[in-house]
């Protein structure tokens, strides 16, 4: 017996499913291509303030056509339920690479950095900013081109069954830039701060920091660059300078636009002259805002860096905008600042649709 989504969309088989939503391949019968069909968990589909984030942001995304982006292709709702139908993404996350390959030639790196910023181009073009910038939402097709996925800060695929794990959000933590962490104003330059994240990954083969607790990111002293070349000997100085230029703490002292990044990234790839490049934007990075979402802001004058930035890492894995999509691969994450106050640990009990109640119960009681 098959089910059929909105009239439309056959389900052929699972990809992810978590508290905070199912992910299925499914064949698109009216077009005959397979879709990643992403649902919103019913729990949550209750929650009006959830339920128009995840459908704002998939519109949001929709807008956008690239090579370098997973596509949106369809946003609805089947039975109560809202619906995402996106580009099916055959290949491997660079999480799933490094996992299998360990450290990659500089030169294959750097190609791989610059076809993300390409698409980060498009997204930052359009005012957007993605926010969740790491190698779990980076997808490797099996012929080379990279596509950018989970835009709006999302958790997709497997990773959203650890959703409720503070290990998963520790692990988040790595490739967040230090203002988004705090809570002070995001733009667009926290992109390019995932991008040298990713960068130093992919050439050192591990993220540029491990974080045990999220006090330690109340600190510059967690945001401190390590030395690349004794992780990674043999990268190019040029390449390396790219990296720290990314990572730097300030957003202002970043490149300035993903774009610029990416013909900078494509001469030391070697592929400046073969590779489709960005035009210069419009803006500078930090020109570009991510927008605030209200129903996930503390109000008052005691926002704490902690409790912000649990409460906004906690609803990356609810606005569920693209789901990244690779052989069942997904990801998420984001975060905020005020006074240090102590917070109740996120849920992580019960069945996956329990940790969705548990989780928006949570919400509500600590981000506002």
């Amino acid at each position: 017996m098959t089910t059929l989504v909105a009239g439309r969309y056959e389900l052929r088989r699972p990809l992810g499913h978590g508290a905070m939503a199912v992910v299925d391949l499914a064949d698109d019968v009216e077009l005959a291509r397979p879709v990643a069909l992403k649902r919103l968990a019913e729990n949550l589909a209750r929650d009006e303030d959830i339920r128009r984030r995840f459908l704002r942001e998939a519109r949001l995304a929709g807008r956008l056509s690239h090579p370098n982006v997973v596509r949106v292709y369809d946003v609805g709702e089947d039975g109560g339920l809202p619906f995402i139908a996106m580009e099916y993404v055959d290949g491997e996350t660079l999480a799933e690479l490094v996992a299998r390959r360990g450290r990659l030639p500089p030169a294959e790196a750097a190609g791989l950095g610059a076809q993300a910023c390409s698409g980060l181009a498009a997204v930052h073009e359009a005012g957007l900013v993605h926010r969740d910038v790491k190698p779990q939402n980076l997808l490797l097709r099996s012929d080379g081109t990279l596509k950018l996925g989970d835009f709006g800060i999302a958790f997709g695929g497997n990773e959203a069954t650890q959703l409720t794990q503070a290990g998963t959000l520790l692990g988040t933590a790595a490739y967040v830039a230090p203002e988004q962490a705090r809570g002070e104003r995001v733009t667009a330059a926290a992109d390019i701060y995932g991008v040298g994240a990713v960068l130093y990954e992919l050439l050192a083969g591990e993220p540029p920091r491990r974080v045990d607790s999220f006090a330690e990111l109340e600190h510059d002293e967690a945001f401190r660059l390590p030395d690349l070349a004794s992780r990674a000997p043999g990268v190019p100085s040029d390449l390396a300078a790219a990296v720290a230029s990314c990572l730097a703490l300030r957003p202002e002292d970043r490149p300035e636009s993903a774009a610029a990044l990416a013909r900078r990234l494509a001469r030391v790839a070697g592929e400046a002259e073969t590779l489709t490049l960005p035009a210069d934007p419009s803006r500078r990075a930090t020109e570009i805002l991510a927008p605030t979402d209200r129903a996930f802001r503390r109000r008052g004058p005691r926002r704490s860096t902690v409790a912000a930035g649990l409460a906004a890492l906690a609803a990356a894995g609810i606005a569920a905008a693209v789901a990244v999509v690779a052989n069942g691969g997904g990801g998420g994450a984001a975060t905020s600042r005020g006074t240090t106050t102590r917070v109740p640990p996120l849920p992580a009990a019960g069945t996956p649709a329990q940790q969705a109640e548990q989780l928006a119960a949570w919400l509500r009681s600590n981000s506002r």
